[in-house]
């Protein structure tokens, strides 16, 4: 009965994973309180997972990350991409992944795809590329550059935790380094040569954003306050027109003047032009009920637009929404965005769905992309803030760029210290984070708006659904069947079916849930059928990286969707070969460096 209850919950979970009933960490919660409330972990066991090792140690390099970030080390970097990357197509793919690759290796690669999403953008601009081009690309290498070490990403620190609990001891931080760098450098041949022909050009570049980007000429348009108007003597704010009606009011023109913003307070007069952006029925609509007169052709002139962004106070630039922003699920209207922000949405890019009508009333998801439109200060309050990404760099005024070294030499102790195992990999992250601080490099208050609490939620509340599964025999139960099923295979081809059926969860799960649910199986079966059950580990942990097939698989395949413009079957039609690389390449690889007997 054990088994059965802990299995009808894992198949619960990873439906409400795949359809989304609910945000997957506050699944992964719910499945943890499930757990308790059945009995089939202890309510010790139940919370353990908020002060496990690898829970802990990922809270750390989210934070150790944000110390390189914040010192302008990436500037570096970047510096370098602009001067090596020239106008050839394929030299511009090689020097992007010679660069974010090793990086990857030792910063979380969420942050490092954040920090190159701008860049890109801007060396697109310059080269007159489309950022299509080299987004999917981007998110690429640093996965694979993930891949080099233990500290590369949550999912190997997680595996090492996991490695450690089954009593086969956490991974060094070099433990698959020469599986991850050759697979990064066959990865980096085919994103250099291969992939370009895949390709697609989904998007021009962020220069034309209210041309071909965004077509908003279709709905931007002009009115003028007539004298019979009803909004004669009120203020924008007490006329409420922006909340009766799906429309914002970009601008106000008196006597050819463009009024400052904010807006809300003008009080409108005869004559007054409004830029709005609307869709045609509202348009109509508060043209009858408000008494308004639509300029001719109700064409919105770009030219008017353009000569208040020219002017130095307004701008319009694309911003992100991240994976740990609260804005995710709610709608712009709920959230007053342009109150709180001082800012308009235009539109939304929902991967190369343009969306601007009711634009008020659409939840928001992690990966859409908002164009807008305020003045310049506004957008240094965007910038400032961790759950939206505005897709320009940033002022170097903005980063400690006189602490760079320190925090390189911060970063390069935790690892030297972990390399020759003088202390854990958890203790020497915390030991950074406490100098990072210390030192100057981060300010206390930015060590909690640094780490991603979702995938710290997600963790703490798979791990116990991995002790419920072992406690009930759940897991000693499918590694049976498996063996039973594919016992005559050699060594290599069990390895390989383990690989390949866990790159197709991490297509369909997190990768983190992924690892939770194979590892313990794949250990299982290695024990039964006498095989090394490190190699068994190392594949699992490793094909859960190999995410290229869909945007959803991978946070930073989910970055990069609506910035590039893509569609879905664009990482299909470029991944599926990348994966089958990997899937003949690494499982070789392994059994090469590590042997399939045990040890």
């Amino acid at each position: 009965m054990e088994i059965v209850l802990t299995l009808s919950i894992l198949i619960l979970a990873l439906i409400s994973f795949v359809v989304e009933w609910l945000p997957v960490d506050l699944t992964a919660i719910a499945v943890t309180v499930l757990l308790m409330m059945l009995g089939l972990v202890t309510p010790e066991e139940g919370i353990s997972g908020f002060g496990n090792a690898a829970t802990i140690t990922v809270m750390a390099m989210f934070i150790l990350s944000a110390g390189i970030t914040r010192t302008g080390v990436i500037q570096i970097v970047r510096d370098r991409l602009m001067k090596w990357g020239g106008n050839n197509a394929n030299q511009q793919l090689f020097v992007m992944g010679i660069l974010v690759g090793p990086i990857s290796a030792f910063i979380n690669n969420t942050a490092v795809v954040a920090i190159f999403l701008p860049i890109i953008e801007d060396w697109c601009n310059q080269q007159k590329t489309s950022p299509s081009k080299l987004l999917i690309p981007l998110s690429y290498a640093s996965i694979l550059g993930g891949m080099i070490t233990v500290i590369g990403t949550s999912t190997n620190i997680l595996a090492s935790g996991l490695s450690e609990q089954l009593g086969y001891g956490t991974f060094h931080i070099f433990q698959f380094t020469r599986v991850g760098l050759l697979s990064f450098v066959l990865g980096l041949f085919y994103i250099t040569f291969i992939a370009p022909r895949f390709l697609p050009k989904r998007k021009s570049n962020s220069q034309d954003l209210m041309g071909e980007g965004y077509k908003l000429q279709e709905y931007l348009s002009e009115v003028v306050v007539t004298e019979r108007s009803s909004l004669v003597g009120q203020s924008l704010g007490q006329s409420e027109i922006q909340r009766k009606f799906d429309l914002d009011v970009l601008e106000l023109v008196r006597n050819k003047i463009h009024l400052p913003q904010p807006l809300g307070d003008k009080v409108l007069k005869p004559g007054d032009i409004l830029i709005i952006r609307s869709t045609r029925d509202d348009l109509l609509k508060i043209r009858e009920e408000r008494g308004l007169d639509i300029l001719p052709d109700v064409k919105f002139r770009e030219d008017s637009l353009q000569e208040v962004l020219s002017s130095g106070e307004e701008k319009i630039a694309e911003v992100l929404i991240l994976s740990n922003s609260r804005l995710i699920g709610t709608t712009l209207k709920d959230l007053r965005f342009r109150q709180r922000y001082n800012a308009t949405v235009l539109a939304i890019r929902r991967g190369a769905e343009l969306v601007q009508g009711r634009l008020g009333k659409i939840p928001l998801r992690f990966g859409d992309l908002l164009l807008v439109q305020g003045p310049k200060q506004s957008f240094i309050g965007l910038q400032t803030t961790r759950e939206l990404l505005v897709l320009e760099q940033r002022n170097v005024e903005n980063l400690r760029q006189n602490k760079a070294g320190i925090a390189i030499a911060i970063t390069v102790g935790v690892v030297g210290l972990a390399a020759f195992n003088v202390v854990p990999i958890m203790v020497g992250a915390l030991a950074g984070v406490i100098l990072m601080v210390a030192t100057g490099c981060l300010k206390p208050g930015e060590i909690y708006g640094a780490v991603r609490w979702d995938v710290i939620f997600l963790l703490a509340g798979l791990i116990p659904l991995g002790i419920a599964m072992e406690n009930s025999g759940a897991t000693q139960w499918l590694a049976d069947n498996l063996v039973a099923i594919g016992g005559n295979l050699s060594g290599y081809w069990v390895l390989t079916f383990f690989f390949i059926i866990t790159v197709l969860l991490t297509e369909i799960l997190s990768n983190n849930a992924a690892v939770l649910l194979m590892i313990p199986i794949a250990v299982k079966v290695a024990e039964t059928l006498q095989l090394n059950p490190y190699a068994f580990m190392f594949a699992v942990t490793l094909a859960a990286s190999c995410s290229f097939m869909t945007p959803i698989g991978y946070q930073t395949n989910t970055m990069v969707y609506s910035p590039g413009g893509y569609k879905f079957y664009d990482f299909t039609r470029v991944g599926v070969f990348l994966t089958l690389l990997m899937a003949i390449f690494i499982p070789l690889a392994i059994a090469g460096f590590y042997g399939l007997s045990p040890r």
